[in-house]
């Protein structure tokens, strides 16, 4: 291409960002002369992108947070359809977060412009009516889960299997005896990773009875570790217990800490498939604003809320949600998949194995440049 290939990225979460920093650099060993511009964080900006609004100004969590940011969204959403008007993109490229993403979509395809949507709404989860709409506001899916294309092909060459960009980023950087050392952890004791989430609301309401699990676990002879978010600080833990923090904090270390763990307490969402390509059994936990979760109830429509419980399609790791996620629950869970390694680690390879190959980026890049060739 002579002239730039213009494109407007919308990555609402950090794992949209992390992604869409995979994408842009394969979109960039393509056509070089690329001006991306959008919704993104540290990974985009770092890859290229103009950040027309911070990923952290307008995330949400769940249905009752969301009002708190709606002023917020709403100036995100006009300032971005000013840059549809004013700039012209060729290409928009939506990753994940479909209530904002599925209304942008449709300004976008008014203005004739082609939309490529980069890990597909979860329509299997909650809204399948969503997906005749996806079929009209979007020319192609890049889905990251074997299951999806049928969801939304239905006879129409819509979405196609990518596979999941996390097979490319989660790794340990060092051996399992090293990081133990790290953390002054006894090599011949277990070890428990917990992971309260990535957001400061999950935190507060999974941090305390995650460690009051992990008193009850230490008495078996269990050391714990919190793997802290590298979007959070320790101020984030102290405000949600309240207090100091008595358990070692490996900030930033989350793969290495959970590679080198023998369980995990993990908060359902991304960090249960890190998780699991790691190769770490896990308890599968989440709480949120009891309003939240009233609403979810009746608008969600799956058996298990893991994701690797999901894919593999039965009850591997244990799921504990809302009032069931208390910290004697918790601690019975974990001794519960220690006592099934085996099982875990036969399931724990099905489930990479589902996940497809590495380069999801590559392929999607492929995928979305075919819309303005």
């Amino acid at each position: 291409m002579s002239e730039p290939l213009r494109v407007l990225l919308v990555a609402g979460e950090a794992s949209g960002d992390l992604h869409g920093a995979a994408l842009v650099r394969a979109l960039r060993q393509r056509v070089p002369a690329l001006d991306v511009a959008g919704v993104g964080g540290a990974r985009l900006r770092a890859a290229g992108m103009r950040v027309l609004i911070d990923t952290e100004h307008v995330a949400t969590m769940g249905f009752v947070e969301t009002f708190g940011t709606l002023g917020r969204l709403l100036r995100a959403y006009r300032r971005l359809l000013r840059f549809l008007d004013e700039e012209r993109p060729q290409l928009v490229v939506l990753i994940d977060y479909p209530e904002f993403n599925l209304r942008l979509a449709r300004q976008a395809k008014r203005r004739g412009i082609p939309v490529f949507y980069f890990i597909a709404p979860q329509v299997w989860a909650w809204r399948r009516g969503r997906v005749r709409t996806i079929a009209e506001r979007v020319d192609k899916l890049g889905v990251v889960f074997p299951f999806e294309p049928d969801l939304y092909n239905n006879g129409r060459p819509l979405a196609e299997f990518i596979g999941h960009p996390l097979l490319d980023v989660v790794r340990a950087t060092r051996p399992p005896a090293e990081t133990r050392a790290r953390y002054g952890l006894d090599p011949a004791r277990p070890v428990l990773a917990l992971l309260p989430g990535s957001r400061k609301k999950e935190v507060r309401y999974l941090c305390r009875p995650m460690c009051e699990a992990a008193a009850l676990l230490a008495r078996d002879g269990w050391q714990p570790v919190i793997a802290l978010a590298e979007a959070l600080a320790p101020d984030d833990l102290r405000a949600a217990l309240g207090g100091a923090i008595e358990l070692p904090i490996a900030h930033g270390d989350t793969y290495d800490v959970v590679a080198a763990a023998d369980a995990a307490i993990v908060a359902s969402g991304t960090a249960t498939l890190e998780t699991a390509l790691l190769g770490c059994p896990m308890v599968i936990v989440y709480r949120m604003a009891p309003l939240t979760y009233w609403i979810a109830r009746r608008l969600v429509d799956v058996q298990w809320i893991g994701m690797p419980n999901i894919i593999l399609q039965r009850s591997v790791f244990p799921e504990l949600v809302q009032s069931d996620a208390t910290p004697t629950a918790m601690a019975h869970a974990v001794r519960q998949v220690h006592a099934r390694r085996a099982e875990m680690a036969d399931a724990l390879e099905q489930l990479r194995a589902r996940l497809g190959a590495p380069g999801a980026a590559e392929r999607a890049a492929d995928l979305a440049l075919t819309l303005v060739q």
